[in-house]
C-alpha cells in the first residue's frame, strides 16, 4: 500500500516557483521567436518588428518584474549571438550598433507599462497610457542613440526612427490590451500564474 505524503508549504511554494520559472522562459522564448521577424524599411535602419507586442503581452501574463526579466533573458541571448534580434541577427555589435538604443528602451517601456498594469490590471486606460508612456520613453532613448551611431540630428533620427512607427505601435497595444487580461485570466483561473 503507498502513502501519499501531505503536500507541505514549502513543496507548494517549489511548484509556484517552477510555474513562475515556466511561464518566465515561455515568455522569452516567444520574445526570441517573434524578434527576428521584421520588415526592413528603405529609408530607415530601424524596422518593423513585432518585439515590442510580444513584450506587451508577456506584461499582462508575468506583471512588471518578471517581464522585465524575460525581456532581459531574450537581449542576454542575442548578445551571445543567437541570432533573435530582426532579420536574424545577434551579437553584441546589433546591441551597440544604431538601432541598440530601442532594444535597451524596451526594457524601460517593460517598466512602466508593467507598472500600470500591475497597478491597474483592469483600467484599461491607465494601461494604454503606462504602455504608450514607456514606448515614448523608449522612442526617445532610442532616437538620441540612433543620432549618435549614425550622426543624424535629432530631428533625422526621429523622422527615420519614430514617426513611421507611431501607427503600427498604437495598434500593437491595442492587441496586447484585447489578449492580455483574457489570457492573464485563465492562466490564474487554471492556477499557473
Amino acid at each position: 500500500m503507498s502513502v501519499k505524503r501531505a503536500r507541505g508549504p514549502e513543496s507548494m511554494v517549489r511548484q509556484g516557483k517552477g510555474k513562475e520559472l515556466a511561464l518566465t522562459g515561455l515568455m522569452a522564448a516567444l520574445v526570441c521567436v517573434v524578434g527576428p521577424l521584421s520588415v526592413p524599411l528603405p529609408f530607415s535602419p530601424v524596422p518593423i518588428s513585432l518585439t515590442n507586442l510580444a513584450i506587451y503581452f508577456s506584461l499582462y501574463i508575468l506583471g512588471m518584474k518578471r517581464g522585465c526579466f524575460s525581456y532581459l533573458i531574450y537581449l542576454l541571448i542575442g548578445f551571445t549571438g543567437v541570432p533573435v534580434f530582426s532579420a536574424f541577427t545577434g551579437g553584441p555589435g546589433i546591441l551597440l550598433g544604431p538601432t541598440g538604443g530601442y532594444l535597451v528602451g524596451f526594457i524601460l517601456m517593460a517598466m512602466m507599462g508593467g507598472f500600470c498594469i500591475d497597478r491597474w490590471p483592469e483600467r484599461h486606460v491607465c494601461c494604454f497610457l503606462g504602455m504608450a508612456a514607456g514606448t515614448c520613453v523608449c522612442y526617445l532613448f532610442g532616437t538620441v542613440w540612433l543620432a549618435v551611431q549614425a550622426k543624424l540630428t535629432f530631428v533625422q533620427a526621429l523622422a527615420s526612427g519614430v514617426l513611421p512607427f507611431i501607427a503600427g505601435d498604437i495598434l500593437k497595444i491595442f492587441l496586447a490590451m484585447a489578449a492580455g487580461p483574457t489570457v492573464r485570466r485563465r492562466l490564474t483561473k487554471a492556477g499557473l500564474n
